[in-house]
């Protein structure tokens, strides 16, 4: 589904991004694990479009999107959760998950499907409230649940479960293995907390802009885990 080949990006001459090698497999949950501030999320956002790679290769479903703007990545499948959220405060729960209908490719304008509010009920009591006025916790929810609105093949989640209490953490996990049972997509994953991470069907390391460290999340040892998530 996603396959970045030798990615090397910059911020003005500071090399952030080192030959980066991953793939996303259809249907699979990728984890991308690291300290702060090693790339991880330079990376999501060289994937959406947000940064230009100045080296190296993106291909998505067989595309090579490198010089696709954020809009069009968006309408060919790839949806996006950034850290931090960034949904609309000052406009309704309604309005900020019908804006994600703009990423649609067939423009479709309807309603919110059952399958949002059975992911994320919570936000089916919340429709007429300003996004603003949520909980952080809710706030992640209704981000993911506006990326799906565009019906992606892919799915990246930057930090999704920061600053959120354990509980709604659960849910969020929960709900992310539900969407890809039910919809075959892909999930490249930014995480930190390592219930969250073993969720992945593989993981792959960061550590000064490169890639370090890879294999199936059953194999990951506490070695990685020290090296890469301990605080």
């Amino acid at each position: 589904m996603l396959q970045i080949s030798g990615l090397n990006v910059y911020y003005g001459e500071s090399h952030i991004l080192r030959d980066v090698d991953l793939s996303v497999p259809k249907g699979k949950m990728v984890c991308l694990i690291g300290r702060n501030g090693v790339g991880k999320t330079t990376l999501l956002k060289s994937i959406i479009g947000l940064l230009k790679p100045r080296i190296g290769i993106i291909d998505f479903a067989g595309i090579p999107i490198n010089s696709l703007s954020p809009d069009r990545r968006a309408r060919l499948g790839i949806g996006y959760v950034p850290q931090g959220r960034d949904i609309i405060p000052r406009v309704t729960v309604k309005e900020n998950l019908l804006l994600g209908l703009e990423a649609r490719r067939d423009r479709v304008k309807s309603e919110i499907p059952d399958e949002i509010f059975e992911l994320f009920p919570v936000l089916k009591t919340m429709l007429s409230r300003m996004g603003g006025d949520l909980s952080g916790g809710q706030q992640q929810q209704l981000a993911i649940a506006r990326a799906l609105m565009g019906k992606p093949q892919l799915l990246l989640l930057d930090e999704p479960t920061e600053g959120i209490q354990p509980s709604i953490i659960l849910e969020i996990e929960a709900a992310v293995k539900r969407i890809i049972a039910a919809t075959g997509i892909s999930v490249l994953l930014v995480e930190q907390h390592l219930h969250f991470v073993r969720q992945a069907d593989k993981y792959y390391a960061m550590q000064k802009g490169g890639i370090v460290a890879s294999g199936d999340t059953s194999e990951l040892s506490q070695e990685v885990i020290q090296r890469f998530l301990a605080v």
